[in-house]
């Protein structure tokens, strides 16, 4: 129970961080994303597994974006982004989080009085938390501390206020994070500050200063765990505990530099009033007007949450711990991979048209990565997706990098068999599509080749390298690479109208339901319902393979429709009849309406999902699936302002119907703004207009936009 002076702190520190937020950022509700569905009405099935659903796995801590640091609280370790919303136990605050099942870095705790090892963990009530973007607070009810969390690129600040009569002690718990560390260290490193680093998807190192001297590190063990100790002197009274920490992966030494150059000289006020002003600029680049509060609170949630990835790898005088494990200096800033394969579909390009300089240096790092472990484009979990991502920038005006050398990785990938390019390569060239293991009652979870998703993301991953190719004016592969684009073709099942897998000699896999969700058998996390239509690149040539327009759309009627079978896997929740809007494979079915003259039935499904399938779950902070990244959010703050990356490596953008009246968008290269504006409130698009001319089709130009011509949008 809350005492009067921790009741009046906390009281007095939230509303003095609200009042320094900007009209943007007081908009941002940093928790949308970190609850968890439950619900069969929300999952689309009955659950029975012991452990939860995927939700979003989004994190409520402070960041910049694309920064190094990320300083989260951490409820549970090997869940996602470490925290979930329903939990009530807080076991420290850690300085990296991607929102998958990796990293948490260094967890740090304030603490007084008794605690051990195996238990230290403090409960708390969300009543007495709260969030906005560069900012965090909690208040820890087992040590009557209130928590209070800011950040720069590359440096985390921690302020414990604790009651004036307990003693003051940090937990540093050294050995635990996501990935399990193996090496670590901690030790005292002058009157007032503490070093040390930590293993676990890279070696992090860390400098902290304190505003009270340091008495000593001491490590603690029990029988089943061991933590660090920080102690102070004079460590009573009402002064708060400030710990600023610079961190780096390539050397203590850097840490401290980061540290110097960041924050060191700065009070918390001064770092928390600097990251709003980051974020408020960055949020800018977008302002709407109309829409309900729920819509706008919603755009500005998702469009924080898509750029928070990919992260920062180099320190403030260039240095990076290169793919070979060198330390390097480069003239540009290194970022971690993108996650690819969730984020080329859209969010890859809402980063270069908003932050083109970060884009930019994105692709520089993957180029060097690339060259310097066997000469293939990096890769992530599934496909070969960076020549979308490299195609999608370059022709939208994103110059800054040596195209060349980005071609010849991509075209390593798309040519040449080999660890580190496209698994399966052999097959697909020879054949022009991958056998499946033909097998029965497949377990949902169970490793096999994917072959469906990577023959048809193959053939767009051959039409985003061919684009290079031609812009490169490589006609010999730009032939061979155009004429591989039609392999999407080769799986499509007449009999059912599904994409399908095929054995070795070619026969169709007999085992077949459509409604059985996969982890990697035929389909990449989906099943074959959610695997239709994928053809970015040529959708007139998928509804080709129909009887007739007719047929598609009846096909899609019963997509969005039909209730799904009831299949439990935790990776597939947020059901709209048999579709599943909570993992990306389908992202792109809805817009096929377009292509059958239907484009009136696939708005009202993109109104369904803006409107209900984002702010889900009892909370109402809950995404219908995982955010991946920032593909989910990105998803959103795409349609909800009109346009979508529908074929992200093209530089246009499939038309939509906004949610609000007036859409202002400034991009990031050329700085003009862009205006797009809705006339009338129906889902039917009677007229498209840009620059005052009317638009033939459905997709507008990114030139166009860029010139700062107005898109309006006409409906009835």
């Amino acid at each position: 129970m809350l005492n009067r002076f921790s009741t009046a702190i906390i009281l007095f520190l939230m509303s003095a961080q609200l009042a320094l937020a900007g009209d943007l950022t007081k908009k941002v509700n940093p928790f949308i994303g970190t609850t968890t569905l439950w619900t069969p009405q929300d999952l689309g099935y009955t659950r029975t597994e012991t452990k939860r659903a995927w939700g979003a796995e989004a994190f409520p801590g402070s960041s910049l974006p694309n920064a190094m640091v990320q300083l989260t609280p951490v409820t549970m370790y090997h869940t996602g982004s470490g925290y979930q919303y329903e939990d009530h136990q807080i076991y420290g605050f850690a300085h990296t989080c991607k929102g998958h099942w990796n990293l948490l870095h260094v967890p740090i705790m304030p603490a007084t009085g008794r605690f051990y090892p195996d238990n230290y963990c403090s409960w708390f009530s969300h009543d007495n938390e709260s969030a906005h973007p560069g900012y965090y607070q909690v208040f820890l009810e087992r040590y009557n501390v209130n928590v209070e969390l800011t950040s720069t690129l590359r440096c985390g600040f921690h302020r414990y206020t604790f009651r004036p009569e307990d003693a003051k002690q940090v937990i540093v718990d050294i050995k635990r994070s996501n990935n399990n560390p193996r090496q670590w260290s901690i030790k005292k490193a002058g009157k007032n500050s503490f070093e040390g680093f930590q293993d676990g998807e890279g070696r992090i190192f860390f400098y902290a200063v304190a505003n009270h001297d340091v008495s000593e590190v001491n490590m603690r063990k029990d029988h089943r765990h061991e933590i660090a100790v920080v102690d102070f002197l004079d460590n009573k009274g009402s002064r708060p505990l400030e710990l600023k920490i610079g961190f780096s992966f390539v050397s203590i030494e850097n840490a401290k530099e980061n540290l110097e150059a960041e924050m060191l000289n700065k009070s918390f006020e001064q770092v928390c009033r600097e990251a709003d002003d980051i974020w408020e600029n960055h949020l800018s680049h977008i302002k709407v007007q109309g829409g309900t509060e729920k819509q706008q609170t919603m755009l500005y949630s998702t469009f924080y949450r898509a750029f928070l990835w990919p992260a920062l790898r180099s320190d403030v005088n260039g240095e990076y711990k290169d793919e070979r494990g060198n330390v390097v200096k480069g003239d540009f800033r290194y970022y971690t991979n993108p996650s690819f394969w969730d984020t080329y579909r859209n969010k890859l390009i809402l980063l270069g048209m908003v932050t083109p300089d970060v884009a930019t240096d994105v692709i520089k790092s993957c180029i060097d990565r690339g060259e310097k472990r066997g000469g293939y484009m990096p890769t992530f979990f599934h496909g070969d997706h960076a020549s979308t991502f490299v195609a999608g920038s370059w022709l939208r005006g994103i110059h800054d990098f040596d195209l060349q050398r980005a071609y010849q990785l991509m075209l390593k990938n798309a040519t040449v068999p080999g660890r580190g390019g496209r698994p399966w390569l052999e097959e697909y060239i020879a054949q022009g599509w991958i056998a499946e293991k033909d097998t029965t009652n497949v377990p949902t979870w169970n490793e096999y080749k994917a072959s469906v998703t990577k023959t048809v993301e193959y053939a767009y991953d051959d039409y985003a390298t061919a684009l290079v190719a031609r812009e490169l004016k490589d006609k010999k592969n730009y032939k061979m690479l155009m004429e591989r684009t039609g392999n999407y073709k080769n799986l499509f099942d007449p009999s059912t109208g599904f994409w399908r897998g095929k054995i070795a000699d070619g026969s169709w896999i007999k085992d077949f339901d459509p409604w059985y969700p996969y982890y990697a058998y035929m389909y990449r996390e989906a099943d074959a319902w959610s695997s239709l239509f994928f053809a970015p690149h040529d959708p007139e040539g998928a509804v080709a393979l129909y009887p007739s327009k007719q047929a598609v759309e009846q096909k899609l009627d019963s997509l969005f429709s039909v209730p799904n079978h009831g299949y439990e896997a935790w990776n597939l929740t947020g059901f709209l009849g048999s579709y599943c809007h909570g993992n990306q494979p389908g992202h792109s079915i809805p817009y096929t309406y377009y292509f059958i003259d239907k484009q009136e039935k696939g708005q009202e499904v993109l109104n369904k999902l803006l409107n209900d399938y984002y702010g889900m779950g009892a909370e109402g902070l809950a995404y219908a699936g995982m955010d991946d990244a920032g593909e989910m959010s990105s998803w959103y703050v795409l349609n909800a302002i009109g346009i979508y990356t529908y074929s992200p490596a093209d530089p246009q953008y499939i038309v939509t119907v906004p949610l609000f009246d007036k859409v202002d968008f400034t991009l990031g290269t050329t700085k003009n703004t862009f205006t797009i504006r809705r006339e009338g409130t129906g889902k039917k698009i009677k007229q498209i207009l840009v620059g005052g001319k009317p638009l033939k089709g459905w997709f507008v130009s990114h030139a166009a936009l860029a010139k700062g011509d107005e898109l309006l949008i006409r409906t009835e």
